[in-house]
């Protein structure tokens, strides 16, 4: 890997390190994130504060800075670049060094790289977990859904290359919803909106 990719991947991590959700709770007066409903600093858990407004603003940032770091990559050095900097700022997200490595679950990243790399891809992404967010009322199973309908999403705009990569990517989303797979298991996942 040359230095100019290694350096894609590592700034592409910090910005992706960047925990939002804390950041925005913390700063609309809710204290810390951590000790809040389930404890992950994603949107899902700052909506448990019943702050709307804090809840979509850490939603577009994280987002945000997937989308970012592979257009910036992008611009300067194409799109192997951007392929790095997609798997660099979605693990800055789960595992950030500023949190000992134990970041958030990454849906929010995901789709704002999968935007990034593909707009329409990442669109039909998007409806995806609309749809099945609306028709479940269960976050994590549209966010589960949507990861895995992702990379055929992607082949289907022909970006293979970047399929097999968002594939990898998919298959961390599910292992970062361990245990809400459980709890889908045993029907005792709770509903959108619920703290």
């Amino acid at each position: 890997m040359s230095a100019e990719l290694i350096l894609v991947f590592f700034v592409s991590y910090l910005l992706g390190s960047v925990p939002f959700g804390i950041l925005i709770t913390r700063l609309f007066g809710h204290g810390d994130l951590r000790e809040m409903g389930s404890g992950n600093i994603g949107a899902t858990n700052v909506l448990r504060t019943g702050d709307k407004r804090a809840a979509v603003l850490t939603l577009l940032c994280d987002a945000g800075k997937g989308f970012l770091a592979v257009i910036i990559a992008r611009e300067l050095w194409g799109e192997p670049a951007a392929l790095i900097a997609a798997i660099g700022a979605f693990v800055g997200h789960i595992f950030p060094v500023w949190l000992g490595f134990n970041g958030g679950k990454g849906v929010a990243t995901f789709l704002g790289i999968i935007l990034a790399l593909n707009v329409l891809a990442g669109l039909c992404t998007c409806f995806t977990w609309l749809a099945i967010a609306v028709m479940s009322r269960i976050s994590s199973a549209a966010a589960l859904i949507a990861a895995m309908s992702a990379p055929f999403w992607l082949y289907s705009f022909g970006q293979e290359v970047a399929a097999v990569i968002i594939a990898g990517l998919a298959a961390l989303v599910w292992l970062r919803h361990r245990a809400n797979i459980a709890r889908l298991v045993a029907g005792k996942e709770p509903r959108i909106g619920r703290k």
